[in-house]
């Protein structure tokens, strides 16, 4: 046990002379290997790459977008059409969909006709999405999210 840390000490040395004849440094780059992985090279240039690497990881993730829809307990039908038709287009469009029913002053007392309205929303968009979270009430409101069917 005692030669393997004598040649990796006497490596490390190599290494760092190396590099500081080239005037460069030594950079580890996989330090949870046996032994660990080290290169000789410029540490701003590494960084730099690293970082370029990073930032086009992080634009080709996917961005979640949510989009959101307000409905009173007492929505009409006309009302009702023209935000299903909203919410049609954002599903079209990827979008994840929050559908609320907002409860104002004593209209908290129509719990069961916002639990339907957002049912008959779930029902009507069900071949463009599927319910995430069923309706369920917070405070003054009552949620529910669809997200878009994968093409």
């Amino acid at each position: 046990m005692g030669d393997n840390v004598e040649i990796g000490l006497y490596q490390i040395k190599k290494a760092l002379a190396l590099a500081d004849e080239l005037e460069l440094d030594l950079v580890e780059i996989s330090p949870n290997a046996t032994p660990p992985v080290c290169k000789i090279l410029e540490y701003k240039k590494f960084l730099y790459e690293q970082r370029k690497r990073e930032k086009a990881l992080k634009s080709k993730a996917t961005k979640v977008i949510i989009k959101e829809i307000r409905f009173g307990p007492q929505t009409d039908e006309h009302d009702y059409d023209f935000k299903k038709k909203h919410a049609e287009k954002f599903l079209k469009e990827g979008a994840k969909l929050k559908a609320f029913v907002f409860f104002k002053g004593r209209s908290i007392v129509f719990k069961e006709q916002g639990q339907i309205l957002l049912l008959r929303l779930a029902q009507d968009l069900e071949d463009l999405g599927k319910v995430e979270q069923l309706p369920k009430l917070e405070g003054k409101r009552m949620t529910m999210f669809i997200s878009p069917k994968k093409k």
